[in-house]
């Protein structure tokens, strides 16, 4: 204590909205305590400390769940949780959703490792990924001893995506070589906050239906939307141009408005997967034997929270608005404040968490992270970390253009703290140029 120049790390290097202070959704904790504790049931103080909405949906799901949530479940969910799934996404896109098509998850990542799984089968498989990306796509192609075939977004375009990148990073892939198989499309953009618009999202499924590529759709950050450009769900677009693209999509309990990051709970959906491709899936998720019914329980709630009529609603839906509108309050403020350093460009955050502004590095700068053998991005968030006690990540960690710095920050620090997060990082920033200038 004393020997640093800040109090506490502020961890902006992760989607991790409970960390930083964001608070649970009521009805959700108040239905996960009933059914991890069903003797609170049979308590008459629980009928008067609970709301009954809570405490009839507590026992609807522990009625349909043989054993209790301390029991396996099926190995691709509950079925009452995956009939919830279904109708979710009925009612989102306009068009029917078969429960038996839907697998409840570890999060999504673990229903990505499982597609990524059955699409690598020989060394020169390859899935084509966005530049920058998460990086879980990467790292698990490396474990399963596959290929990535990266595919640029254009920051000069809000970080689009065009048709013509994908066939020149498409055509180059093949000439190298590598048997392309998907296409992983993020939307909204993890690091780079953008939503794609709908006429773009029909020229890449027109992409993947003549190239013949799997079409693998994270859509984790859907209701993390801030800008005139909604959400809409690549489900729906395949399903309203009648496209014979073979689609997976994914969706998590740990962003949105939620944040249960650690219940580990998500589902995958197949649309157009063949039956015998959905039984090896069905094989693969076996292995694990089920998904943690805690996160699926969540996972239920999440896309069958209460309605209009119910007790709950007037709670859920405040603590609902309140945490958008204050998201969106926060990625207005944090690209304006990175607008304003020196040197500093950053894109509009459209949607998700996150804002990845490019750092123009003076060479002095460039050159002292050469000399200390490291690249020049994780040099300034070093130095940064070291300063401030804020924490990012370079950008070199999602893929970036060559010759250019980035770093991605969440914009989940608090509100009552933002202005002094964002302070701290002009004043580092002033200082790190003039030093390096």
């Amino acid at each position: 204590p004393g020997s640093l120049p800040f109090q506490k790390i502020i961890a902006c290097n992760i989607g991790n909205p409970q960390e930083l202070g964001q608070k649970p959704i009521t009805f959700f904790r108040q239905v996960l305590a009933l059914c991890q504790y069903p003797d609170l049931l049979s308590n008459p103080e629980t009928r008067r400390s609970f709301p009954a909405d809570a405490v009839s949906r507590a026992e609807h799901y522990l009625k349909s769940i043989s054993g209790g949530v301390g029991a396996y479940s099926h190995s691709m969910g509950v079925k009452i949780v995956r009939d919830e799934v279904a109708k979710f996404i009925a009612d989102r896109d306009g068009f029917p959703s078969n429960p038996d098509h839907i697998f409840l998850t570890d999060g999504a990542s673990s229903s990505v490792k499982m597609v990524l799984t059955a699409l690598i089968t020989k060394p020169n498989d390859a899935v084509m990924t966005p530049i920058p990306q998460y990086p879980l796509y990467s790292a698990t192609l490396t474990l399963l001893g596959g290929q990535g075939a990266g595919y640029y977004l254009d920051e000069s375009r809000g970080w689009g995506m065009s048709v013509e990148e994908l066939r020149r990073a498409l055509k180059e892939a093949r000439e190298r070589g590598q048997n392309v198989r998907a296409l992983v499309v993020i939307n909204p953009g993890n690091p780079t906050g953008q939503c794609l618009p709908k006429e773009n999202m029909k020229q890449i499924v027109d992409f993947c239906v003549k190239e013949k590529l799997v079409l693998m759709a994270d859509e984790v950050y859907q209701t993390n939307t801030y800008s005139t450009t909604p959400f809409t769900s690549f489900k729906k677009v395949v399903c309203e141009m009648n496209a014979p693209v073979e689609l997976f999509s994914f969706h998590s309990v740990s962003k949105g408005f939620l944040g249960e990051c650690g219940q580990r709970g998500g589902y995958m959906e197949l649309h157009n997967i063949d039956e015998e491709v959905r039984s090896q899936l069905y094989k693969l998720a076996s292995i694990s034997l089920c998904s943690n019914l805690g996160g699926q329980l969540v996972t239920g709630l999440m896309c069958n929270p209460p309605q209009s009529a119910d007790p709950s609603y007037a709670q859920y839906v405040s603590e609902r608005d309140s945490i958008l509108s204050s998201l969106k309050r926060r990625a207005i403020k944090v690209a304006e404040a990175l607008n304003n350093m020196p040197g500093v460009s950053c894109n509009a955050v459209e949607g998700a968490l996150y804002a990845f502004p490019q750092v123009r590095l003076p060479a002095k700068a460039i050159e002292e992270a050469k000399k200390l053998g490291k690249t020049p991005d994780t040099f300034y968030s070093l130095a940064l970390l070291d300063a401030t006690g804020i924490c990012v990540v370079p950008g070199s960690g999602f893929g970036q253009q060559p010759g250019t710095f980035h770093f991605r920050t969440t914009i989940l620090p608090p509100e009552n703290q933002m202005e002094d997060v964002l302070d701290r990082m002009k004043d580092f920033h002033k200082r790190f140029m003039q030093r390096y200038a």
